[in-house]
């Protein structure tokens, strides 16, 4: 199988997927949470550079989303056990009820 050529930045992951930055951020800080290749750090001459995701990374991304989400404590629980600051883990959640109260309004 041919490796992937096209990288995105956390930007356009968040935009593609339709998911909170801050969300795809506290992913991408665990290296275990994508697959081995498939997360790139990017030299663009800025001091602290920026992170590119293979289409795969995407993927992983997206299974890794889906599964916590399904997990008991959902996407709460996936950010405690991860060791997120509690602040970020409350404003993560008040995002994410607001994302799921628009697709509910979209599907009524």
């Amino acid at each position: 199988m041919a490796r992937s050529t096209r990288v995105y930045t956390i930007k356009a992951v968040s935009d593609l997927l339709d998911e909170d930055m801050e969300l795809l951020e506290e992913i991408m800080y665990n290296s275990d949470n994508i697959d081995y290749g498939e997360m790139i750090h990017i030299d663009d001459g800025s001091k602290d550079g920026m992170t590119g995701f293979t289409d795969r990374g995407i993927e992983c991304i997206e299974e890794l989303l889906r599964d916590a989400r399904s997990w008991k404590g959902g996407l709460r629980s996936f950010l405690v056990a991860d060791h997120c600051d509690p602040e970020t883990i409350e404003r993560i959640m008040a995002k994410e009820q607001a994302r799921t109260e628009a697709q509910n309004r979209k599907q009524a």
